[in-house]
């Protein structure tokens, strides 16, 4: 690769989550079949996170501060200087207007992803992964280009993949797939197993988390004293096939609710982060899944409800299976680099040069 990388400055931790570092590894992904290289400013936890980043093809330099910090804009100002990349992509909450100037300032074109519209933004690009907020929440300066909605929403290659076989329901036994977010924030996935171990008509449940999931060893022993109807999936080649062949999931609104719809898996939502409220009710609206509400408030006989509807209903399923892959056709990732690269073009930097 000879072309001038792109730098991303996003964190996965404890403390952030790594929702936010999984979506810029799929834009990563992305941007190297352009034959972009791509380096990654990141705090991680645990360590070996950052063998995954360089496993995937990224260059990654450990971050000595929080991202937003003035310690860290200082740095990264400095990586700016030294890498001359063609675009840094920011994601990152704390990063705030004064931030975002600074690095407008040092020349590079600044990107930034961002589902919260919290902070003015001076970035030449605003990506909005999820499906909202909308336009009309984000304050932004004259320039700015704006991509937001269902067609620019990240689905992994390996997830998108999967939809050529998803084309019908998958035949018996009935599976389940619990996915509640990157993280899983408030530790449900080993309830809600517990519960659907109780329905009979579950012959299979798959329980999906990233492999730095907190709780990892308490839901393999879950999965161990139940072998023959509980697993975990934590890497992609096996998380894809789980989605191939089950019936519906659990999920919270985030990044694999828009995965789960790609590749048309009908879906019952428990919401987990008030910033996933929006996608959440877009999906119910376009009908490609039910919301049950907030995570807090949804009592076990609703879910238990709702799971014996949904197992009941096949003509319910096929509907939310389908208007999951009109909503979602998975092709997010390359529409961003597309316009990424539009906007990079020498013909476009001469003609702003000279209209300005």
């Amino acid at each position: 690769m000879n072309r001038d990388p792109i730098l991303f400055r996003v964190d996965g931790t404890t403390r952030t989550g790594w929702e936010r570092l999984a979506r810029c590894m799929a834009l990563a992904a992305a941007l190297q079949r352009r034959r972009r290289p791509t380096y990654f400013l990141s705090q991680v936890e645990p360590g070996s996170l950052a063998l995954s980043i360089k496993r995937a093809g990224n260059e990654w330099l450990d971050a000595d501060s929080s991202a937003g910090s003035a310690d860290d804009l200082t740095e990264l100002i400095q990586e700016i200087r030294r890498l001359s990349p063609a675009a840094v992509v920011i994601d990152a909450p704390e990063a705030n207007e004064e931030y975002l100037s600074a690095l407008e300032g040092t020349g590079v074109m600044v990107v930034s992803l961002d589902h919260l519209a919290s902070t003015r933004f001076p970035s030449r690009l605003v990506i909005n992964p999820l499906l909202g907020p909308g336009r009309d929440s984000y304050t932004f300066e004259a320039g700015t280009q704006l991509l937001l909605g269902t067609r620019y929403a990240l689905v992994r290659p390996e997830i998108r993949r999967v939809r050529p076989a998803r084309s019908q329901e998958p035949p018996a036994p009935i599976r389940a797939l619990i996915a509640l977010g990157d993280d899983d924030p408030h530790q449900q996935t080993s309830a809600l197993t517990r519960l659907l171990l109780n329905v009979s008509k579950i012959e299979r449940i798959d329980m999906i988390v990233r492999p730095q999931y907190p709780q990892l060893e308490k839901l393999q022993a879950l999965a161990a004293a139940h072998p023959e109807r509980v697993s975990v999936a934590t890497e992609a080649a096996e998380i894809a096939g789980r989605i191939a062949r089950c019936h519906f999931a659990i999920s919270g609104g985030a990044a694999w609710s828009l995965e789960f719809a790609c590749v048309g898996v009908p879906q019952l939502l428990i919401v987990q982060s008030e910033a996933h409220w929006p996608t959440a009710q877009r999906l119910e609206e376009e009908g490609a899944a039910t919301c049950l509400g907030w995570h807090e408030s949804v009592s076990v006989q609703t879910i238990r409800m709702a799971v014996q509807n949904l197992l009941n209903d096949p003509l319910e399923r096929q509907a939310m299976a389908r208007c999951g892959r009109q909503l979602i056709d998975g092709r997010g990732p390359d529409r961003l680099v597309t316009a990424l690269e539009v906007l990079l073009h020498p013909s476009r930097r001469i003609a702003l040069s000279a209209a300005a």
